[in-house]
């Protein structure tokens, strides 16, 4: 025998297989890429709902009392309007039988608008201090009073008490807020008043750092003068006489629009201003009260520019250009001042911007960052209760599911368990058993081996599919008579089971893999049902061989709850989707009859039953016809084995969809069982993440124990459920220990796979049958626990 020896420093040309795996191999990674980036999008999407509604990155703290000796004295008698002037707190008040009317918490969807139709009525102006997150969330309404002449303010993103807050996290509440104007209204504002705040003389040692600093950015910090105490909701009368100033004093006077129960404040709010009319006082905004003081105090109108213009303010470290904080701007002015802001007139406002001088235009990235956010948000108010919607289906189905399984499953045990249970005269005659094998040679042997001590007789067909390792010639070697060895090209697992269905010489075939060990009467209790002249296919129970390591374990736990305890519903309920292909037995007529194996989906094994169900033939579950698999050792290989699966039913599903309209018998799947598999193996695992982020996002940001205690509930139930079907199958307890961590590592896992394979079927992507490296770790069913 000649020997050729190949050139040295040659490399060998890859077979048509591996170049098509590595083609797979490459198409997949950007599927992979974009499953996780919908996981992430989820997560941002809840982070930012979150934290516009203050679960995340919340903070609570109010602080009621505090020294103020470091408060300079003119600062708490002086007020209520603090501008800046070169940097530093400039006190000043509002003049004579003037009001300032301001508005703190909104906008609202149910207030602000009806504030605004009174103030229109009525025809005066405003003053909003608004909160970004809601401004982000009603960005209509704030357009609505910018448009009907009123001035906004900054009252922080978050509405947190800014006195504990760190310079970064005082910034960042502008910054964002800022963003939020721009994004609604296409401004950006220098006017902020604090949460919490109230008149000036409650500054206090913490809170005065806060203001020098708004000072240094810009800002004109409001207090009031008056607070009508609307939030305590006292009664009508009782907000009227608390609002109204003492001795014709101007006045800051203080409403709100949001944060609660508004109804007394719509019906104060008309009375007020009609009230204060009558006694001649005239409204305006913190602009207008500031140019109207400069006015007032101006001498033959000279100087009406100088000294006390809240605007226009050198900046030193750091400004809000446009909303972002970004260490100063290019002319160190406040966004959208220009020369000439000096004179009480904002450059590039309208006739009317005394009253709105406060205001600038948002150009630029500042513009579209703010649309950004607004769009961002609204997407996430748009998504969320979508989501919870979903999380609610998700829930009633999984525990819907749990419930199917354990009611039938219980009601299949009892039926098929009786003594006189019997599927007619016993099944003795000879069977065929194919084994299709490509590159087996670790497990091929215990295969033969375990098949050639069948108590049913048998002929083994072994349909070598091109194998590269020698697979064949070990069979051949092993030279028991009944087995025979059909070698072709590779052509892939569905046809090497046709090839195998052709040659043989029985009226009943058996499939297996390559890698599974059978039990001595493993093909004796599978056959059996076909003495039932309406059964045309069997599904045996598959079992993990290699089952004690932890990946195994875990695929033992799915195999025995999930897919056995889904088989016997299904069976009673007249529509199995999946004879597994390691156990699974046919007439041969029927296979035939349906055209055989199909290479038009990767799940050859779920295309065979519907296309049987859809024939007309019955497909029945036998729990006692055990065999033992090799299953993938690897997470690698896992979710390349359950990647194909998963893709592979729904290429099956698509491809005989047409079964939801077929009528009788064959109709049966598509009325009954597709519905169910679509439910139960598609939508409610693509969805069930949701469980999973909403509990670790509820950990963290809502209540932690409440959501382990919930998470720990549907566990108990999957606890419950498993070691039932554990008890059906006579399986050890022990192994439900790894639940637990399958619950929080192997269950996210086969979510991502069936993501991944949603996203391949959306993108038109293709795959091949893979092959999985095996260990021929499973033997005999004797040495398996």
């Amino acid at each position: 025998m000649t020997k050729t020896t190949p050139s040295r420093g040659r490399r060998r040309a890859p077979s048509r297989m591996e170049r098509a795996a590595g083609k797979a191999a490459a198409l997949q990674k950007p599927r992979v890429i974009l499953a996780l980036l919908l996981l992430l999008g989820l997560t941002s999407v809840m982070l930012l709902d979150g934290y516009l509604r203050g679960e995340v990155f919340s903070d609570q703290r109010v602080r009621d009392s505090a020294a103020y000796d470091e408060v300079p004295k003119k600062i708490l008698e002086a007020g209520p309007i603090f501008t800046a002037s070169n940097g530093t707190v400039d006190p000043k008040s509002v003049p004579k039988k003037t009001i300032v009317l301001t508005f703190d918490d909104g906008p609202n969807p149910t207030y602000t608008e009806k504030v605004l139709k009174i103030l229109q009525d009525n025809d005066v102006p405003g003053t909003f201090f608004l909160v970004g997150s809601m401004v982000t969330r009603y960005p209509d309404a704030v357009q609505d009073m910018v448009d009907q002449g009123n001035e906004v303010g900054i009252h922080t993103f978050t509405h947190v008490d800014l006195s504990y807050q760190s310079t970064a996290r005082v910034e960042r509440e502008l910054n964002q807020t800022q963003l939020a104007l721009a994004g609604a209204a296409g401004i950006t504002t220098t006017l902020f008043r604090a949460p919490y705040s109230a008149e000036a003389d409650a500054i206090d040692n913490y809170s005065w750092p806060v203001y020098q600093r708004m000072a240094k950015l810009g800002y004109t910090s409001v207090f009031i003068d008056t607070d009508s105490d609307d939030w305590k909701q006292p009664g009508v009368a009782s907000i009227i006489k608390t609002a109204t100033p003492k001795k014709n004093k101007g006045a800051s006077v203080l409403f709100h629009d949001a944060g609660g129960d508004r109804d007394q404040t719509l019906v104060a709010l008309p009375k007020y201003i009609k009230k204060m009319k009558a006694k001649g006082y005239t409204f305006t905004t913190v602009s207008g009260a500031l140019a109207k003081g400069r006015a007032s105090s101006a001498t033959g109108g000279a100087g009406a520019g100088t000294g006390q213009q809240p605007i226009d303010q050198t900046v030193n470290g750091g400004t809000v250009n446009g909303g972002t904080a970004n260490g100063g701007t290019a002319n160190g002015r406040q966004p959208g001042a220009a020369a000439g802001a000096g004179t009480g007139t904002a450059a590039g406002a309208t006739a009317t911007s005394i009253e709105q001088a406060a205001h600038r235009k948002a150009t630029g990235t500042t513009l579209y960052e703010g649309k950004a956010l607004v769009a961002a948000v609204a997407l996430a108010e748009w998504s969320m209760p979508a989501l919870a919607s979903g999380l609610v289906v998700v829930g009633v189905a999984v525990m819907g599911r749990f419930a199917m399984m354990l009611v039938l499953a219980r009601t299949h045990y009892r039926q098929r368990n009786k003594r006189r249970f019997s599927w007619g005269p016993e099944i003795t005659r000879p069977v065929s058993v194919i084994v299709p094998a490509y590159n087996e040679k670790e497990c091929i042997e215990n295969t033969i081996n375990s098949l050639v001590q069948s108590t049913h007789p048998i002929e083994i067909i072994v349909v070598d599919d091109g194998s590269t390792d020698g697979t064949a010639d070990l069979v051949e070697a092993m030279r028991i008579p009944n087995v025979r060895v059909l070698r072709q090209e590779n052509a892939g697992k569905p046809a090497a089971l046709n090839n195998g269905v052709r040659n043989a010489s029985y009226d009943i075939v058996v499939m297996m893999d390559g890698d599974t060990v059978f039990e001595p009467d493993t093909v004796r209790r599978l056959v059996q049902p076909f003495a039932n002249d309406e059964v045309g296919a069997v599904a045996g129970n598959a079992k993990v061989g290699n089952r004690d390591t932890v990946i195994g374990a875990w695929q033992h736990i799915e195999y025995v709850m999930g897919f056995n305890l889904d088989r016997r519903m299904y069976d009673l309920l007249r529509c199995m989707p999946t004879i597994p292909g390691a156990i699974g037995a046919f007439r041969r007529e029927a296979v035939l009859e349906v055209g055989g194996m199909s290479e038009d989906t990767l799940a050859e094994d779920t295309d065979i039953t519907i296309a049987m169900h859809r024939g007309g033939w019955r497909v029945v579950y036998e729990e006692h016809a055990r065999a033992w698999t090799e299953a993938p050792g690897s997470l690698k290989q896992l979710w390349s084995q359950r990647y194909r699966w998963s893709y592979g039913t729904m290429q099956a599903l698509w491809k005989h969809r047409k079964s939801l309209t077929d009528r009788g018998p064959s109709g049966r799947f598509g009325r009954v069982g597709m519905p169910l598999v679509v439910i139960f193996q598609i939508v409610t695992p693509v969805f069930a993440p949701l469980i999973d982020v909403f509990t670790v996002y509820s950990m963290i940001f809502v209540d932690f124990w409440a959501s382990l205690l919930a998470w720990l509930a549907v566990l108990v139930v999957q606890l419950v459920c498993a070691a039932y079907a554990f008890r059906l199958d006579r399986e050890k307890y022990r192994y439900l220990l790894m639940m637990p961590l399958q619950q929080l590592a192997y269950r996210q896992m086969m979510y991502l796979v069936l993501i991944h394979s949603c996203i391949t079927a959306l993108t038109g992507g293709r795959l091949r049958w893979q092959k999985l490296k095996r260990t021929g770790e499973v033997g005999t069913p004797a040495g398996v626990s």
